[in-house]
């Protein structure tokens, strides 16, 4: 059991370089923030962090209603979603026993100061978090506290959670290690007037069904590009619906039908001019949610010493008098509702989303106990707060302007809510439907650094870097030489 807990904390280290925060545009938000009661990354990742008061019982812990247990008043979090601060300052509210130091991590760092931390003996933090891409290696590390055991009970809950949800909480042995208080199932988000003037419906429906397969995407995204339109503003769009198998099956690498289409699609988007060129996260990419945004090329969608993609002002100097189009589609998790919200101005009320290809999800900050918190009591309040109270649900949606939570009565509850930036579209209903198709046995730890060497791949032939054959035996060398355990079929 220690060599496996010492593996697992060797792989999760290799992850640090590639780990975004659940939300998207969020992540960039939580880089450097503090909430009211925090301390900086560093200051609390030292070995002299106040212990807790055994005075606190097991019994008040295990009861819903009871006042969050005093222990010394104190609780540790580390975060890599600034999410937390507000549910840790409305935790305070209701306890004001208890001084909650949120800590938001940047991504990059995030893995290994959790190590550091864990792996030297620390009692702090008494909460962390991991994405799904992370979970797995946490697990075996050590790190989560079984909450399957008593005072916990986590499995009495288990109908309550989203399945998808709780099952990525869960170790290889099914003992629930973490909650997540959100979904993030991915859609196609749409301009209906653009639906209605090319295809004669905005229908969530019908126009999902020109999103059936790739092969049907292409032919969607020629007849946009003839009718003056953009499919995508750029072909990293469809990358949560870039396969519906799991990566390895048995111990062997799985590269079924459904990936190789996949490429072909990318490639095609891409040596066609389908796309607007317009990278994501970049000025040209958040422009696109609004309306018109100049077409870039292939060679220039990065950027010249003249047009930096990265900073409005240059960007909008550079372009100006430039052809322009507009963009019909965007392919985001659940979050992506905030995303556009924030960005798609004049166009507000036009849009409308339906599902892809593939069943898909992205992200999500799921919480757990430290295995070492001598806090455990209150931390499991905290958690229950934050995952499990149906009001705190109710709340998170009023104060987060949309985000999707996982608690199933609440998602219920709001299923008839109208999105008006969406042409008054139920979403919650929508998401809730787009959940249940997620089938996270087909997830496996492998598959970030696998997905990765798969999209090197495609980016070096679609760019004419390689041939087909030259890409897929690089990805297969990368696959034999970072996994010796995975058979390699070529």
């Amino acid at each position: 059991m220690k060599l496996k807990k010492l593996i697992s904390a060797m792989l999760v280290g290799t992850m640090v370089l590639s780990l975004t925060a659940c939300g998207g545009d969020k992540a960039a938000d939580s880089t450097a923030t503090e909430s009211k009661a925090t301390t900086t990354d560093d200051a609390a990742a030292t070995d002299d962090a106040a212990t807790t008061d055994d005075a606190a019982t097991d019994d008040a812990a295990a009861t819903d209603d009871a006042a969050a247990p005093a222990g010394d008043g104190k609780l540790v979090v580390w975060t890599l979603a600034a999410d937390l601060e507000q549910f840790a300052d409305k935790y305070m509210e209701a306890n004001p026993n208890v001084a909650i130091e949120t800590v938001v991590i940047e991504p990059a760092n995030y893995v290994t100061k959790v190590q550091t931390a864990l792996n030297g003996g620390q009692t702090e933090p008494d909460i962390i978090v991991g994405e799904p891409q992370m979970l797995e290696d946490f697990y075996d590390a050590g790190y989560f506290e079984d909450l399957n055991q008593a005072p916990y009970n986590a499995q009495d809950y288990a109908g309550q959670i989203v399945d998808y949800v709780w099952k990525v909480g869960q170790d290889s042995e099914g003992i629930q290690r973490a909650i997540s208080y959100q979904i993030t199932p991915a859609g196609i988000y749409y301009r209906r007037d653009i639906a209605t003037e090319v295809f004669g419906t905005d229908d969530p429906v019908e126009v999902g069904k020109l999103f059936a397969d790739y092969p049907t995407i292409l032919d969607t995204a020629q007849k946009l590009k003839d009718a003056g339109y953009r499919i995508f503003a750029s072909d990293s769009e469809i990358n949560y619906f870039s396969g519906d198998s799991a990566w390895v099956v048995d111990g062997t690498l799985n590269v079924d039908q459904g990936r190789f289409d996949y490429m072909d699609l990318v490639v095609s988007l891409y040596q066609n001019d389908l796309t607007a060129y317009a990278a994501q996260w970049a000025t040209p990419w958040y422009q696109a949610m609004a309306g018109e945004v100049p077409v870039l090329t292939a060679e220039t969608q990065w950027g010249t010493d003249e047009m930096n993609i990265w900073d409005a002002e240059s960007f909008n100097a550079a372009t100006e008098g430039m052809e322009t189009t507009q963009v019909f589609a965007f392919g985001l998790p659940s979050w992506g509702v905030l995303t556009l919200r924030d960005n798609v101005k004049e166009t507000s009320g036009k849009w409308g989303v339906c599902s892809g290809p593939a069943y898909g999800f992205g992200g999500g900050t799921f919480i757990g106990i430290s295995a070492q918190s001598e806090r455990k009591d209150v931390a499991w309040d905290f958690l229950k707060f934050c995952t499990l109270d149906e009001e705190t649900a109710n709340w998170w949606i009023e104060a987060s302007q949309g985000d999707t939570v996982s608690l199933i009565p609440v998602l219920e509850a709001h299923a008839e809510d109208a999105n008006e930036v969406y042409g008054g579209q139920q979403l919650y209903k929508f998401w809730l439907e787009q959940a249940k198709g997620i089938d996270y046995s087909k997830v496996t730890r492998y598959d970030k650094v696998i997905g990765d060497a798969w999209g090197a791949a495609i980016s070096s032939i679609k760019t004419g870097e390689m041939t087909k054959e030259d890409a897929l035996a690089t990805f297969y060398d990368t696959v034999e030489s970072t996994y010796p355990e995975i058979t390699v079929n070529r």
